[in-house]
């Protein structure tokens, strides 16, 4: 279970790094992974919705007057990835954007359709709902941590993924002072989010001990007890060939003792080849963790990244991924990595979806239903473009820009 490049030193004891690195980069290794059809296709959905709710985001930042110019998006074209041009991207999802003309400003403005409006104060009332549960996820993330802090940039880095307020300074860290504290930092305008009592810590199971419990409590449960004691639960992409010798190593893995993500690290960290599977399964736990705790069991590696050091993991975070593809899948689909946790999710859906997923779907639908039903009763378009230009804008629907690793 461990990555090319180690394999490679231990056959290959007296060949130089450098050689190493040549033979197996870390593109390389990305691009040899098996593909799995069902997250590709929902990651080929998911690379427009997330520039959508960007373009959001921006229209949502001014609650008296929710409009953007489209100048000032076309500004931002470069950095949103919008390489077809603002414009351009917006006539694309008539169901979530509408362009109009405003004469006293002499220029065009875009703002959100009912339908958006509405799928985004659903979202912002599952959330207000949903506190309790955002409270208990940020004292189980900060527990992950060996000092019980974290750096505050970095839980703005997945807030959304959380399922966070935007407000969630005032509305969850200060209206409960009697678990988090705001730390400064050595380094200017630099805060850490600190634990302030630990002692729930104890009391937490992670996700993958319920499933093993659930598992061993299942009547037709052929399994050995003392071998589900340490195990996580495994599905591969189709196309994967599994030899024996993976499958005994992957039985091998299962077996073996590890610190919980909730445990302390008491012992110093081992050189062994077994103090090092241990270190690295611990790894795997956290982080099987971290996604269990996000609204959506799914986050962007680089996002997740800023909690690596925090969180007492040594290894390649992207190779840590790829080693275990029956535990994540990793896509590179929309110029960007993103893990899945993939037991979570059954022919593309979460299987136990909470109701903020559900609203974030419900966007994504709009985003799939692209101009799809945009003529009313009277065959006349819904915006201001003409008809020959609603045709052109189909046609182009499915040419935006893309990225996946070679």
């Amino acid at each position: 279970m461990r990555t090319h490049v180690v394999k490679f030193i231990i056959k290959h004891p007296h060949q130089p790094f450098m050689a190493v690195r040549l033979k197996t980069t870390s593109s390389q290794y990305v691009a040899a992974r098996a593909r799995d059809p069902v997250f590709e296709k929902l990651m080929d959905k998911y690379k427009h919705l997330v520039k959508v709710i960007a373009i959001q985001d921006l229209i949502l930042a001014n609650p008296k007057n929710p409009c953007v110019s489209l100048e000032f998006l076309s500004k931002l074209s470069q950095k949103l990835h919008l390489n077809r041009g603002a414009t351009s991207f917006l006539r694309k999802y008539p169901h979530i954007f509408h362009i109009y003309y405003d004469p006293n400003k002499s220029q065009p403005f875009c703002r959100l359709t009912d339908a958006a409006i509405e799928i985004s104060c659903q979202e912002a009332e599952a959330i207000n709902a949903s506190l309790p549960l955002v409270v208990d996820r940020l004292v189980r993330l900060l527990s992950m941590s060996s000092s019980k802090m974290l750096p505050l940039r970095g839980i703005f880095k997945v807030w959304r993924e959380l399922g966070l307020p935007d407000d969630f300074e005032e509305s969850v860290i200060a209206q409960n002072s009697d678990l988090f504290q705001l730390c400064d930092a050595h380094e200017p305008n630099t805060h850490f989010l600190k634990l302030v009592d630990g002692s729930c810590i104890n009391h937490f199971t992670a996700a993958v001990e319920n499933w093993r419990l659930l598992e061993c409590c299942k009547q037709d449960c052929g399994v050995d007890r003392m071998e589900m004691r340490y195990s996580f639960k495994h599905g591969y992409p189709p196309c994967m060939k599994l030899s024996k010798s993976f499958r005994a190593k992957v039985k091998e893995w299962q077996s073996l003792p590890y610190v919980g993500p909730y445990e302390e690290m008491r012992e110093k960290k081992k050189r062994s080849k077994f103090g090092m599977m241990a270190m690295e399964k611990r790894a795997v736990a956290i982080i099987h963790e971290f996604l269990s705790l996000t609204v959506e069991k799914m986050v962007e590696v680089e996002k997740i990244s800023h909690f690596r050091k925090w969180f007492g993991i040594d290894l390649n975070i992207r190779d840590l991924f790829l080693d275990h593809p029956g535990i994540f899948y990793l896509s590179t689909k929309g110029k960007r990595h993103t893990i899945f946790q993939r037991e979570a999710y059954e022919r593309g859906c979460l299987i136990e979806p909470n109701p903020v997923y559900d609203a974030r779907r419900k966007l994504l639908d709009l985003v799939v239903l692209g101009r799809h039903g945009l003529f009313n009763d009277e065959n006349k378009p819904r915006d201001l473009f003409s008809c020959k230009e609603a045709e052109l804008q189909e046609e182009d629907s499915d040419q935006d820009d893309d990225f996946s690793a070679p």
